[in-house]
Formats: structure tokens, C-alpha cells, sequence
């Protein structure tokens, strides 16, 4: 897989403007797909969100499409993508909260799979940047290349959920993220639903009522 020099991304913006700046909301979308996938939930959340859907920097080799890294296992990146991604997802989220006007401490990940996956990694490793994340059937990468700072993280909160019928990531999976969650005293809420490995009109409530209670909040 070839390598993005920079991370490209679709962009939308706020319905409804603020004053002092709008929070911004960065999807990372699974393995083979790329920005013009998770843009679609656009529409069914706050209205006052800016919204970003970055594309993974790695060519998917076996079909079309881009991922984060490659997988050596389910629930095992590989050590040398793994945290190029990481990093080049932080260095995104710098470059935005320098260009958007109100954005910084006002920042939210929502990653789906592959994505959920890299919007855990991010936060844990640079919690300073980061308000909350929703991590929709991924897991939390564990490893000596993680480099979490899991005190500091106590302040981002999480909305994490999982398909109990998840054939590709299966559910032992978020139950292993919410286990991690509540051994580190994590700010957190877990759910599971009768879903495969997709994103269903409950858990898109759900996570998108979740989304509005931080802004207001």
C-alpha cells in the first residue's frame, strides 16, 4: 500500500452558525472505503457540527478503496501503519483547529471499524485534542506501539458501540474496549445492538443524541 503525503478529506459545513465558532466532528471510515462514505450520516446530526471525513493515507490492496493500516489479525494493525495513521489523523486535527475558528477543545472523532479503531488510538495517545469519540464496532489496539496516556484521557468521553451478531469484528471485541474502559476509570458509555457490522437507524440515534448532549453540555 502507498502512502497519502497528506491526509485528504470532504468537508461540511454547520447548517446553523455560532458565535465564537462551530465543534468540529472527524469521521474515519472503515477498511476499503474512503471520505465519501460516513459524509452521508451528515445530514442526521447536529446541525451545528463541522463536519470532516478524512480518507485513509494507505491504497486497500485486495479491492478498491483505502485503510488505515494493514491487519496482521483482527485486533492486531500492524506496527509500522498503525501509528503513521495516528499521527497523520493528529497532525489533521492540529492543522483544523488552527484554521477553524472556535474549534479547538471542541473536537469529536466518530470512527466506524477500521476508523473506530484509529478515533481510539488518536485520543488515547493525544487526549489534549480531543472532546469526545464514538468508536462504532472497532476495538482499542493494544501493544507496546501504542503509547496511550490513558490518566490524561480520563477527561475525553466515549460512546462506544458494537453489533452483537458482528461477523467481521466480533462483539468479544467491544466488550474487551469496555472492559479497558472501566479497568483505566474511563468516561464512558457501552452499548451493544442486534446488528451485524454495520450502523443501524438505533445506534445513529443514539450516538447522534450522544453527540448533541456534549455540545450542549
Amino acid at each position: 500500500m502507498n502512502s497519502e503525503q497528506q491526509l485528504k478529506y470532504k468537508e461540511t459545513e454547520p447548517r446553523k452558525k455560532l458565535e465564537g465558532g462551530n465543534p468540529l466532528l472527524v469521521l474515519l471510515h472503515g477498511r476499503g472505503t474512503d471520505e465519501h462514505d460516513l459524509i452521508g450520516l451528515a445530514p442526521y446530526l447536529d446541525e451545528r457540527l463541522h463536519i470532516v471525513s478524512a480518507r485513509a493515507p494507505f491504497r486497500f490492496q485486495w479491492g478498491p478503496g483505502y485503510a488505515w493500516y494493514d491487519i496482521e489479525e483482527v485486533g492486531k494493525p500492524d506496527r509500522d501503519k498503525f501509528p503513521q495513521s495516528r499521527e497523520m489523523i493528529k497532525e489533521l486535527i492540529d492543522s483544523l483547529q488552527r484554521e477553524k475558528k472556535g474549534v479547538k477543545n471542541k473536537t469529536f472523532l466518530l470512527g466506524f471499524s477500521m476508523g473506530s479503531v484509529m478515533a481510539c488510538a488518536v485520543s488515547l495517545a493525544y487526549p489534549e485534542i480531543v472532546k469526545g469519540v464514538v468508536a462504532h464496532s472497532g476495538y482499542i489496539a493494544e501493544g507496546d506501539n501504542t503509547n496511550y496516556n490513558w490518566n490524561d484521557a480520563k477527561k475525553v468521553e466515549y460512546f462506544i458501540a458494537h453489533g452483537a451478531a458482528d461477523p467481521v469484528i466480533p462483539v468479544h471485541f467491544g466488550k474487551r474496549a469496555e472492559e479497558l474502559m472501566r479497568q483505566h476509570d474511563m468516561n464512558f458509555n457501552y452499548k451493544e445492538y442486534p446488528i451485524a457490522h454495520q450502523i443501524s437507524e438505533e445506534s445513529l440515534r443514539d450516538f447522534s443524541q450522544w453527540l448533541k448532549d456534549r455540545i450542549e453540555g
